[in-house]
Formats: structure tokens, sequence, C-alpha cells
């Protein structure tokens, strides 16, 4: 059960392992922008993910692999001008970190320092172990990402739910405390049996944020784009849309230039 929501002036890391002990609920959503996070900042989200899906949803890539640092930083700059109260996590992009516990501090050191990130997050468990703890070691702060991790989509050939068998997850469950044990403030599961998620939940204090796995963690992600119906391809079940604005921006477009072609648009009253 989730208590009630305490205000908090602003989210810190240590705001989301206190709000675990409370057993308050962690919410979470993407922005890429200055407008959407002022938006999303503005309605009491308590983590504003700047996510490598701005490669599918801001660039219309296939996947996240395509999108740089210097785009990543780009974005992550835009959303802190809009932020106050929200913590704001930054992906470190595909190919910025695996290889090379170096080149993984130097990305985040880049990130924190360019876009005035407050925390990054990258996918993975045991075989970026290295990269996580040189990053921690310089005092930055890292969420972990483990179960269906999308830039390792090619390795997986599939988007499907991860660790349904039990030698991958017990993996995800290892993994999981080596995250927590290296220092990682809170860990994001994607994709994976609810079951599973609220074990792995239940046996670490740092929080479990999920999308795609069920509702017995510590709070859940989701794209804000597919949350607000912006896209409209993009069906998964764990997904819930609370508005249609692909719709209602469509007709709002049609409006305009129906107007505009009419000569309706602009009124005696919208002109000077």
């Amino acid at each position: 059960m989730s208590v009630a929501k305490k205000e908090y002036k602003r989210i810190t890391t240590k705001t989301l392992v206190d709000m675990k002990k409370r057993g308050e609920k962690i919410s979470m959503l993407t922005a890429y922008d200055y407008t959407m996070a002022k938006i999303v900042d503005g309605a009491g989200i308590d983590v504003i993910l700047v996510g490598d899906s701005a490669s599918n949803v801001m660039a219309g890539h296939e996947t996240t692999l395509p999108i740089t640092l210097d785009q990543m930083i780009y974005h992550a700059a835009s959303v802190i001008r809009g932020v106050e109260r929200s913590l704001v996590v930054v992906d470190i992009p595909f190919g910025s970190y695996q290889s090379d516990p170096k080149e993984a501090l130097r990305s985040a050191i880049r990130i924190m320092k360019e876009s005035g990130g407050h925390a990054v997050k990258v996918e993975g468990g045991k075989e970026i172990k290295e990269s996580v703890k040189r990053i921690l070691n310089a005092g930055i702060p890292v969420m972990g990402h483990l179960g269906l991790t999308p830039q390792s989509i090619y390795k997986f050939g599939t988007y499907t739910v991860r660790a349904k068998h039990e030698e991958e997850a017990d993996k995800l469950k290892e993994d999981a405390l080596l995250l927590e044990k290296a220092g990682c403030f809170a860990i994001v599961l994607e994709k994976v049996p609810a079951k599973l998620a609220e074990e792995v939940a239940k046996s670490l204090t740092i929080p479990i944020i999920g999308i795609g796995a069920g509702g017995g963690v510590d709070g859940q992600v989701l794209v804000t784009h597919d949350m607000l119906g912006m896209t409209h391809e993009f069906n998964p079940r764990f997904l819930r849309r609370y508005l249609d604005m692909y719709a209602e921006m469509t007709n709002a477009f049609k409006a305009y230039s129906i107007d505009v072609k009419k000569g309706d648009f602009p009124n005696d009253d919208e002109q000077y």
C-alpha cells in the first residue's frame, strides 16, 4: 500500500530512497525539451528522464542507437532550464560507456557539466560494472536499467518480455544486487514479469522503477508522448493513454488551416 504523498520542495536521490522506505510510490516521465519539462515538473512528477528514447520520439529513428552524446546533452540542458522540483536523470547513449570505463566517466562528466543534469542512467549489469564504479567514484549518481535494455535490441532481436526463464531471471536478480552494492540509487526494470519485478523490489533497499514490470515495484515510468497519445502506432500492454493528443492536435491543425484559408483568422480582435 502506498502512503499519502509527502510534499518535497526538491527531489534528490536521497528523497527517492526515503520515499521507498515510506511506501510512497515514485512517478517518472520523460521530457526532451524546455516546454514539456516545465509542464511535467509543474504537475509534480518526481523524476524526469531525458531518455535516449528521444532518438525515436524526437528524431524518428527506429531504435535508440543513433542518438549521440552531444544530442543528449542538448536535450538535457533544455529540460534542466524548465525544472524546479523534479530530479532530472539523463541517459548516457549507446557507445558512450560500454567498452571503456574511462570513456564512461568522460561521458558522464560531460552530461553533468554541460547540461546541469542531476544523475545519469546506464543499461546493463555485470558487463558494465567497471563503468558504473568509475562514474560513481567521481561522485555522479547512477540509475541502472535492467530487463529489456533497448540499447541491446540487436542482441536480443526482439522487444518481447525479458527474464521469463529461470536462468535469465537469476541473472537479472544478480545484476540488480550488483548495481545496488556498487552504489546505484535506483534501477529501472523494463518489460519483465510482474512477480519477478516485485521480488527484486522487495529484496533491495534502493527504489525499483517499472515500465511494463507490474505494480509491485516502487514507482512507474512512461514515455510522455506515449501516455499523452501523441504517438498512436505504439500499443504495448503496459501503456495507459491518459489523452488522445494525436487526434486533438490533428483536429486543431485542421481547424486552423480551414480558418486561414477562408480568411477567418485573424479576425478584428486578433490584429493590431
